[in-house]
């Protein structure tokens, strides 16, 4: 039972950062390399493999390798269980 708990807290906490709203507002529009990502929020390496770590670890987003860049995209099961999570928690 805690687990559930735990697996729903990561998910809260991914979405609970503006550098990963934004990170998951430009893969709606499709996967993108790491490089992609990296250019369009002005942030280093280290920052989005932490943001990126987090966002793989809630189930929201799907991760592959492609030569020495990473490719990002929405992990649509996990978006849906996060859907319905918050439909959930805020039934009244």
């Amino acid at each position: 039972m805690g687990n559930t708990y735990e697996n729903n807290a990561k998910v809260f906490k991914a979405l609970s950062d503006p550098n990963r709203l934004m990170i998951l507002e430009k893969l709606q529009r499709g996967e993108k390399c790491a490089c992609v990502i990296l250019e369009d929020l002005k942030i280093g390496q280290s920052t989005l493999s932490h943001h990126m770590r987090l966002l793989c670890d809630s189930e929201l987003v799907n991760s592959r390798r492609e030569g020495k860049w990473m490719h990002y995209s929405l992990n649509k099961e996990g978006c849906k269980r996060a859907i319905n999570l918050l439909r959930e928690i805020t039934a009244l």
